[in-house]
């Protein structure tokens, strides 16, 4: 592998501002953020969570290979089943809306050929060419990162001990080496997703409950996922009830969690 692939400043003409932001505002979206555990009779509109959505899929994810999917359940009977998969919880059953965030496994080949070709367009367009390094990380780096596992992990051992010998002498990745590590490294790109749609409807007045406990086999036969597809967490959407919070934000002292080096 090519320290270029990572270490090469490439030059693609292109600049990009940061516009101003309103940090009391952002601040206010952050901490008013709360997990809704009931919520009231208003009805949420459909352009909000459009919007929270359309927020979730510019979150930063790996390689912007972008394995996910979410599934917005809109509709009574469906949304009363999920419900019902989400063990019957009150935020569950009183969500104007529910979104199932869902992590894939399989997409990310598929995903890579579509990178260089879309780039390609992209700098045709302009009279320009793709950066070698950007080429060969989509079609060298992705499959080595992610792939050479085989059907059920079969030769995950093996990609695990050729990558580690090579450790002994150079700054080697390490991850995904079985499926269940690919597995994780799609739940966290979903996962930084979920944020960026939990915050948009906070900033838009509404609110949400992220939920981790349901009946993921149900719940995936019930939307007709396959054995690629991952329940990162469930979202429920509404405006919070007069007593939907349960008691005020604490966590514990931030000198147990925060290490500086």
């Amino acid at each position: 592998m090519s320290d270029d692939i990572f270490t090469e400043k490439l030059e693609l003409n292109y600049t990009e501002v940061a516009p101003e932001i309103n940090f009391e505002e952002f601040e206010k979206v952050i901490t008013s953020r709360r997990s809704v555990r009931v919520f009231g009779d208003e009805e949420v509109p459909d352009e909000v969570v459009q919007k929270a959505i359309e927020h979730g899929l510019l979150a930063p994810n790996s390689s912007n290979l972008q394995p996910w999917e979410f599934h917005w359940v809109k509709s009574d009977d469906t949304r009363s089943r999920l419900a019902k998969f989400c063990f019957g919880q009150n935020g569950a059953k009183t969500a104007k809306h529910l979104i199932v965030c869902v992590a894939k496994t399989d997409t990310w080949r598929k995903n890579s050929k579509r990178m260089i070709s879309s780039l390609e367009e992209v700098n045709k367009k302009k009279g320009l060419e793709v950066p070698k390094a950007v080429k060969a990380y989509y079609s060298k780096v992705t499959p080595m990162a992610y792939g050479y596992m085989g059907p059920f992990g079969i030769l995950s051992p093996f990609k695990w001990l050729f990558f580690n010998t090579i450790g002994l002498f150079q700054v080697i990745f390490r991850e995904p080496m079985f499926p269940s590590e690919l597995k994780t490294w799609a739940h966290k790109t979903t996962a930084l997703a979920c944020e960026n749609i939990m915050l948009s409807v906070r900033a838009q007045g509404y609110d949400t409950l992220p939920m981790e406990g349901f009946d993921a086999k149900r719940a995936k036969k019930l939307l007709g996922l396959g054995c690629h597809d991952h329940i990162t967490m469930i979202l429920g959407v509404g405006k919070r009830s007069e007593n939907g919070v349960y008691g005020p934000q604490f966590r514990f002292p931030k000198e147990e969690f925060i290490k500086k080096h």
